[in-house]
């Protein structure tokens, strides 16, 4: 069975957008092969762990649609789901690879290896550690007993070349001279992601690895491990990085990256999944917009470029606007009311459904363009004061009108702009702000419908 999986680390306020990509690619594939979607917390980095990272994580990943099989909240066979919670497992394994001369103790102080380092970059080398605890330490076992303090790293042995073949970007090597001996276990006693995540792929069954490409000069090391522990190993692809416009990696620095503020903001999680899903990926029929269901049947690993397009936030909301269109009126009334509260009219949300689905791009824009049908306007885009004459005029023709429909109140509104010799766009400007305080809004007539007479006359009779 396809097992794939993410792995956060709830180390930052939510799941970064391009998380939300990763995990797209691992549930659509999942979901095409009639597999599971695991999702694990690595959370190891016990220094910059935030609270309640955790919880925002899964709550955003539920609010995109991407149910997962297993998970810290919903268990299944290979728990516990988070890395703090098999620590046992991990020393067992770690264990397994110093027998084996795989791994060694290291004790060097940090001020040793910042001279190292510095001493590697003055000479132009690659900074990397010298393995001078391998060759001088011999009962590192002993010393560790003894409350010495240590990490264990991956004894790297050279000349080798490390080579696997990516499902998206074809074969790719290595040469061991060029891959540190990396860190396993930690001062602290916690593992470092790299001994972590091969251990629990392996025991949580973990078919294929879809991540970011930045995890690319990681995996040899994954690989030495798998075969130091004589496992077989799971098909790698890496996915394309998330760039902005300059090509650099979306960072919070420069773009919004959390993934529940594209929510927040008022964007269709179906939209922006279906925009995630074309960063380096083209739809076989080159459609641009398409269900996610549709998705999950096209959609091919192999297809995916190693280069993703910039992430372009103008045509993800052109994207949204086109999936509010293709809502059903009353399903768009639903996510308005959700995303707006409940304390607003639910009969006028549902009459303004018309008049605001070609106009809106996202649900953030509806009382950008709706507030004035729930409340008199408190502000003015133009100054009224000196078109008190005709608001007076205004307010006593529709006073007369007793069919209060959209077609009565243009045709009789438009006589007396006749009448008054006055621009149609000046008259129907003024009746506009005066409505509406806005000099943009849905079609007039038929918001003045919707508000009623009473309510209309009322706003006239204030300004004249």
């Amino acid at each position: 069975m396809v097992r794939t999986r993410i792995a956060p680390s709830p180390t930052g306020e939510d799941l970064h957008i391009g998380s939300i990509h990763t995990a797209l690619i691992n549930w659509a594939f999942a979901k095409k092969n009639g597999g599971q979607f695991i999702v694990r917390i690595e959370d190891t980095d016990r220094e910059r762990l935030v609270k309640g990272s955790e919880e925002k994580m899964l709550d955003t990943l539920k609010k995109y649609g991407l149910d997962y099989d297993e998970g810290p909240d919903k268990e299944g066979l290979c728990g516990p789901y988070r890395q703090s919670e098999r620590l046992e497992t991990y020393e067992i394994y770690v264990n397994e690879l110093l027998e084996k001369g795989v791994a060694y103790y290291c004790f060097c102080s940090k001020e040793r290896l910042d001279k190292l380092r510095k001493q590697q970059v003055v000479e132009k080398k690659m900074t990397r550690y010298d393995k001078h605890c391998l060759k001088n330490v011999k009962n590192g076992k002993e010393r560790a007993g003894n409350g010495e303090k240590y990490v264990i790293r991956l004894n790297v042995k050279p000349n080798q070349t490390i080579e696997f073949e990516d499902l998206i970007r074809g074969k790719i090597s290595f040469q061991s001279e060029n891959i540190d001996d990396q860190v396993l276990i930690k001062s602290d006693g916690y593992p470092t992601y790299h001994l972590a995540v091969v251990v629990d792929d392996h025991l949580m069954k973990i078919t294929h690895v879809i991540r970011g490409e930045e995890w690319i000069s990681s995996t040899p090391k994954h690989i030495l491990l798998y075969e130091a522990f004589g496992w077989e190993k799971p098909f790698f692809a890496h996915t394309p990085l998330l760039r902005d416009k300059n090509k650099a990696k979306l960072s919070k620095r420069n773009n919004p990256v959390w993934a529940s503020w594209y929510i927040d903001q008022g964007y269709l999680p179906r939209a922006i999944l279906n925009y995630l899903a074309l960063m380096g990926w083209s739809h076989p029929k080159q459609k641009e917009i398409f269900t996610i269901e549709e998705f999950i049947k096209v959609f091919e690993l192999k297809d995916m470029s190693p280069v993703g397009p910039a992430f372009d936030p103008v045509k993800l909301e052109w994207l949204s606007g086109e999936h509010i269109r293709i809502l059903e009126n009353e399903d768009l009334k639903t996510r308005i009311l959700s995303f707006i509260g409940d304390k607003y009219n639910v009969e006028i949300v549902s009459k303004t459904i018309p008049l605001i689905k070609e106009r809106i791009k996202k649900l953030s824009e509806y009382l950008l363009l709706c507030e004035f049908y729930f409340k008199e306007p408190e502000k003015y885009e133009m100054d009224l004061k000196t078109h008190k004459n005709i608001i007076e005029k205004i307010h006593s023709e529709l006073s007369k009108i007793e069919d209060w429909k959209e077609n009565k109140i243009g045709e009789v509104m438009l006589a007396l702009a006749e009448k008054e010799k006055i621009k149609i766009s000046e008259f129907f400007m003024i009746l506009r702000v005066a409505i509406s305080g806005k000099k943009i809004t849905p079609p007039l007539n038929e918001s003045m419908e919707i508000l009623g007479k009473k309510e209309c006359l009322k706003r006239m009779k204030k300004l004249n």
